[in-house]
């Protein structure tokens, strides 16, 4: 008769011999300690963001001059080898970027300023043009009405216009925050290189100095090259879109090309806020709505070309981002900082992801391939 291993441990025989068909695996267990490393991590982390929403008038000017210092800082070492003392190339370079910056909110603040105070009237304008959706809306709302929902008047109900200064208060900075990020702008790119020595001489260790050292270095040539790929694109789109403008008819060209220049440093929100802005335009500034669609759909075709051809081509090779990622950064620092948070969301990811290159070993263990 066939006995049993566990038959021949009860009886004594073998004893202290492992079992042979025993392989039951047991599951790992948390240690309390390893327990307590994760919840304090996780209150850490939460105190952070708290701490970084709520101080937003200060983090976000001197975050924001600390990203577009270190962007610029190559522009400032340029100077500097060609005789121009750091400070003065420090400042020469926020007044260039400046004029550049209050050239083109000169250009899109005349035909913004001239349709805010026109803002019932187009209203009313554009809500003639969009009658023919009054038959689609009454349907919808009498299926409401059916299935149990609230009635409302049918028809196209356009918006109010109270969400106007909130929306300007919201996207304007107090001169506060302009001034704070001015003023570190300038002292960060005039002192940046004794920041960086003293960053790396804070380590007494020779192998964390020589690492220190390389995440800096790749941190301001990622972020220098970000920015100057970005811009040359960007400043493509808007040429490419103000011709588009002017072909089509549209009103200020040079305006719109200017505006779809600027809001395309924002991933994803940037370009979808000016097929919007064109569709609106065009809507009012033509009798038809093809008319009135032609200059949206011709960008729409540009951004597509742009955004998944000419951009991943170009920044794809220097930085590998992961689309989920993008959006993910984007809608967080959206959500803390609001429009600037949103520029700044792509130039914290390439930082995060260099700091995760080099402090995380990279003989980690790994998970197995599918």
């Amino acid at each position: 008769m066939r006995v049993l291993p566990s038959e021949r441990l009860i009886s004594g025989k073998d004893e202290g011999t492992p079992l042979p068909d025993s392989k039951i695996e047991l599951p790992p267990v948390i240690r309390r300690t390893e327990f307590v490393a994760f919840a304090l991590a996780g209150l850490l982390l939460i105190c952070i963001v708290a701490v970084l929403y709520v101080g937003r008038p200060f983090f976000l000017p001197v975050v924001m001059a600390f990203v577009t210092g270190t962007m610029l800082s190559p522009a400032a070492t340029f100077l500097e080898e060609r005789k121009v003392p750091r400070s003065v190339g420090a400042v020469l370079i926020v007044v260039a970027v400046t004029a550049v910056v209050v050239f083109v909110v000169g250009l899109i603040a005349a035909p913004v300023m001239d349709w805010s105070s026109r803002l019932p009237e187009l209203a009313a304008q554009l809500k003639d043009k969009l009658h023919i959706f009054d038959r689609p809306l009454a349907l919808w709302q009498e299926l409401q009405t059916m299935l149990g929902g609230s009635e409302g008047l049918p028809g196209l109900q356009m918006p109010k216009f109270e969400w106007v200064q909130p929306t300007l208060e919201f996207l304007s900075p107090t001169f506060t925050e302009f001034l704070l990020f001015f003023v570190t702008l300038i002292l960060f790119i005039a002192s940046w290189r004794d920041l960086r020595r003293a960053m790396i001489m804070n380590f007494g260790d020779r192998d964390a100095r020589l690492r220190t050292l390389r995440i800096l270095n790749e941190i301001e040539v990622h972020l220098g090259n970000y920015l100057l790929t970005v811009t040359i694109i960007n400043v493509g789109v808007g040429i490419a879109t103000g011709i588009i403008c002017a072909l089509t008819g549209m009103p200020n060209p040079a305006g719109l090309g200017a505006l779809a220049a600027t809001i395309n440093f924002i991933p994803i929100i940037g370009p979808v806020a000016m097929f919007i802005v064109l569709v609106v335009v065009g809507l009012i500034a033509f009798p038809t709505i093809g008319g009135g669609l032609m200059a949206a759909v011709a960008f729409g075709s540009l951004t597509f070309i742009e955004g998944h051809f000419i951009t991943p081509t170009i920044i794809g090779r220097r930085l590998e981002l992961n689309a989920l990622a993008v959006f993910i950064a984007l809608a967080f620092w959206t959500w803390m900082w609001g429009p600037m948070g949103a520029f700044l969301s792509s130039p914290l990811l390439i930082v995060g992801l260099i700091l995760k290159e080099h402090l995380l070993p990279s003989d980690a263990p790994q998970l197995p391939g599918d």
